[in-house]
């Protein structure tokens, strides 16, 4: 006998990727993780690709990895893939000391994170777009007032 499956607890048009222990602590990695929710999967890939910061190339690795099983295991399509979830967590913190004058010790820490990406298939949502100036619609115009000479 074995064990009975555990249900699923995302929908059925949703994929995730977990990756536990990165080396990172959870303070620098949710900046990163807050650069890519709710952006479309081609733009959050870019986005990460072309960031500075050390741990974005795993978050991408992450992400590519959520896509994977979005395609492959759940059919789900590419081009309508959304970040919908980026959750970081803590993990082990490690400790080491270091010397310090007179005989004392420092502690010094060294944290790990762990990342969730969950992403869902949405159509794409156009934002609609603005031409004027926020407060300056077309028909707010006041008409120019009578001047002396026409009322007289």
């Amino acid at each position: 006998m074995s064990k009975p499956n555990f249900p699923r607890t995302l929908a059925d048009s949703e994929a995730q990727a977990i990756t536990r222990n990165m080396r990172c602590s959870p303070r620098k990695l949710n900046l990163v993780a807050q650069s890519i929710r709710n952006q479309p999967a081609g733009k959050a890939i870019a986005d990460l690709t072309f960031s500075k910061r050390r741990i974005a190339q795993q978050v991408k690795k992450t992400l590519e990895s959520a896509i994977a099983n979005a395609e492959n295991n759940h059919q789900l399509d590419v081009d309508k893939l959304v970040v919908k979830i980026a959750e970081v967590g803590r993990g082990i913190v490690m400790r080491r000391f270091h010397a310090r004058g007179r005989g004392r010790s420092a502690q010094i820490e060294k944290w790990f994170s762990h990342l969730k990406i969950v992403v869902a298939e949405r159509e794409p949502v156009e934002k609609p777009r603005r031409d004027t100036k926020p407060g300056h619609s077309k028909g707010s115009v006041k008409p120019a007032t009578q001047t002396a000479v026409e009322t007289a």
